[in-house]
């Protein structure tokens, strides 16, 4: 494209305008370099302060260009028309190469795309921003844009131009804060940042990719230009996903930290790939419908668990590449296991070269740290009334969802989004327009985002982490709730371990803490967790914080793995519950796996533990009722929720087929002998499950054979049965 310029003044604008290119202060470098009309001649304009000579190619020749300033400006002067774009030929030294001039270009981003992202709606705005290699008017090169509405200017810098912020100004798009710049030639796996001089304070600031899908090794935190080339192969999988009734089929979830599941023997990450050959055989063994990664996305700190992220697009390279994280989920849909991802809305680290203060200005985040900064955790709070900050996050979840098939979003610490006042005293908040605590911004974006999903990607699931009585998280948008898929039961989850960490004599007082969570359990589509955030900073691992000595620690998460795994809800268990792991979850190491081969007394207990936990998830998926009314007070009656004395539950787990199953829990370390309960129907019974079992380290107390129903009404039923309970433990029964 070749604008036309008037005569008049034209050598002091020349001069101006080249001052500013030198400066690296000009707003709009398109304007002066490239090829422009000046009354009846036309002029080719290249910048390039390394260079000592420049060609362009006419016709097939070869023109030299006028170095008519020693400081790096180039010019052509032709009577006819030059055809854009304009090859050149650079030399530097003794070194020549060929490549087409980036101001010769035309812009490629269209006014529908700036006006939707400006309205917050332009769902693939990752497609738009960012590094897109693309061919462009028959080149193939990257095209750049970033939006930076306070800068004066925006440079493109990285090993292609030696890092200097004067040679790829970017050409701004106005009012829309967008800057764009097509670079003709660069590579997958080129090294950029953007340089943005902010227009008020004239401030450098040399910021990664908001956008950018790879980075570089730590510490660098350079963006690399790249692009997948991977071949999905779990069609079957998205198909079947899309037809799932997500509300009555199993869900049972491992949560993993890839970086400390289980390491080489080096002590060294495994890879991507070397996951999908011993993670995703682990999942399918032990019987889980899903996985939940905590967060990949990139982060600098390894301590931050992923949830300080400061690339939102990106995948953490500490386990290979993009294409190797889609191999690593692929393989898990061939073997039929769900992905869910770890992902953080709420908040964003201040990292200086991320998105803080991105262009100068506290541009993602609120300048009012009242509402911008969240005091736990030393990170900024984004700025969700701006519509192009809510644009960044929606299509940041539709990019996860489209580009790498992840099944569902787990939403990270929805509460301190929600309120205004969240763990802030008085007079450091602010509230709302009506007055109120509540989060309006934060309220219709996360609407926003769950239409979306719902929308776009039928199946998928949203499932918020949300710890108050905030109402209707998992309802529709159109009957006033939030939208989620699921809400995490934290109310359940703590009144539980709360109850298993007192020693059994005491756990009659505690009595109410085991049957509380049914006046609730319906509110919400609950999934019970015991997640990663349970077994740190100090709380112990779920097996240190059962009391006794190590056979009633034992007795006691075996009962606790059958409390969870027979309750109403979805099911979550964070890696090395499975097993026992002793200790605390450490970031920096791999889980305790050498405790399957020790023994304790005699008895193998943590391979009793993984045994058990992989006989329960199977029985889970196959009983009927166990999970297909989870969120429905038709599948759950209670037998007996009143034996404080002896510390037994006993209820009826009822299922869409019109099967049920009995659950009777005891929860001291003393066998019940004669223990009558009440049954719906009369039959004979069979012991299903027992947590007691000698195959899973227990005393091997239980009812073998057949129990026969009696005529004896009894807890409100008009037939009952008479069992043995074993101590500290958990059976299921079955109709025969």
């Amino acid at each position: 494209m070749v604008k036309k310029i008037q005569s008049s003044s034209i050598i002091s604008s020349d001069t101006l305008h080249l001052q500013r290119v030198l400066d690296a202060k000009h707003h709009d470098p398109f304007s002066f370099l490239g090829v422009h009309r000046i009354d009846s001649q036309f002029i080719l304009r290249v910048f390039n302060p390394h260079a000592d000579q420049v060609h362009v190619n006419i016709d097939g020749q070869w023109l030299v260009l006028t170095h008519s300033d020693r400081k790096g400006l180039f010019e052509f002067t032709s009577p006819t028309e030059l055809s854009t774009p304009c090859l050149l030929k650079v030399d530097i030294g003794k070194r020549s190469f060929e490549a087409y001039d980036p101001y010769t270009f035309q812009a490629s981003i269209t006014q529908d795309e700036l006006y939707l992202f400006g309205e917050g709606k332009l769902k693939q705005a990752y497609k738009t921003l960012g590094a897109q290699t693309r061919s462009q008017q028959g080149v193939m090169g990257v095209r750049f844009a970033v939006w930076a509405p306070n800068a004066e200017r925006v440079s493109v810098v990285g090993n292609f131009n030696q890092w200097d912020g004067r040679i790829h100004s970017m050409r701004t798009h106005g009012s829309s804060g967008v800057w764009e710049i097509f670079i003709p030639h660069l590579t997958t796996h080129d090294l950029y940042k953007f340089e943005i001089r902010n227009r008020h304070t004239g401030h450098i600031l040399v910021k990664t990719d908001p956008y950018g899908v790879e980075f570089e090794q730590k510490p660098g935190t350079a963006a690399k230009v790249s692009q997948s080339q991977y071949q999905w192969a779990d069609q079957s999988w998205l198909q079947q996903r899309e037809k799932n009734d997500w509300l009555h089929t199993p869900f049972n979830c491992y949560e993993v930290h890839l970086g400390s599941w289980q390491r080489n023997a080096q002590g060294h990450f495994l890879s991507y790939r070397e996951l999908a050959k011993t993670l995703v055989p682990h999942v399918v063994n032990m019987g889980y419908t899903h996985v939940e990664l905590l967060p990949i996305t990139e982060h600098p700190l390894n301590e931050s668990w992923g949830y300080q992220t400061t690339g939102y697009f990106g995948v953490t390279n500490r386990f290979g590449s993009p294409d190797d994280l889609r191999y690593l989920i692929d393989t898990f849909h061939q073997a039929n296991i769900g992905v869910i991802l770890d992902w953080v809305p709420g908040h964003f680290p201040k990292d200086d070269w991320a998105l803080a203060r991105f262009d100068g200005t506290a541009l993602y985040e609120h300048e009012d740290p009242r509402l911008g900064e969240h005091q736990d955790w030393g990170t900024y709070i984004f700025n969700y009334g701006r519509n192009e900050v809510r644009n960044f996050l929606m299509s940041n979840a539709y990019y996860w969802l489209e580009e790498f098939h992840i099944d569902g979003l787990r939403v990270d610490a929805v509460a301190s989004m929600l309120y205004l006042d969240y763990s802030r005293k008085a007079g450091e908040w602010l509230p709302n327009k009506y007055g109120g605590r509540e989060n309006l911004d934060v309220i219709e974006f996360l609407k926003q985002l769950n239409v979306m999903v719902g929308e776009d990607f039928p199946g998928v699931l949203t499932i918020a982490e949300e710890s108050t009585a905030w109402p209707a998280v998992s309802r529709p948008v159109y009957a006033g709730g939030l939208g989620f898929s699921m809400k995490w039961n934290m109310g359940w989850m703590n009144d539980t371990l709360a109850y298993m960490e007192e020693d059994p004599v005491h756990r009659k007082f505690h009595h109410d803490k085991l049957t509380f969570g049914q006046l609730y359990a319906y509110s919400e589509n609950f999934v019970l967790p015991f997640s990663h955030d349970e077994v740190v900073h100090g709380k112990h691992s779920l097996l240190d914080k059962m009391p006794g000595d190590a056979w009633q620690k034992f007795a006691n998460l075996r009962l606790l793995m059958t409390l969870q795994s027979t309750s109403p809800g979805k099911k979550l268990n964070f890696m090395g519950n499975e097993f026992g792991q002793g200790r605390e979850w450490n970031v920096n190491t791999s889980l305790d796996w050498h405790l399957l081969q020790e023994d304790y007394e005699g008895k193998a207990y943590h391979q009793g533990i993984q045994q058990l936990c992989k006989d329960l998830n199977h029985l889970y998926r196959n009983q009927n009722a166990l999970y297909s009314l989870d969120f429905d007070v038709q599948g759950f009656n209670w037998i007996d929720c009143h034996d404080a004395d002896q510390s037994i539950i006993s209820y009826i787990r009822r299922g869409t087929d019109h099967s049920f199953a009995i659950i009777v829990l005891n929860f001291t370390p003393v066998p019940r002998n004669a223990y009558r309960i009440g049954v719906p129907t009369a039959g004979s019974y069979h012991e299903l499950f027992n947590s007691d079992a000698a195959c899973y380290g227990g005393s091997n107390l239980g009812n073998n054979a057949g129990i026969q129903s009696e005529y004896v009404p009894w807890m409100n039923q008009q037939h009952s049965i008479v069992l043995t309970l074993p101590p500290l433990a958990g059976i299921i029964l079955t109709l025969t």
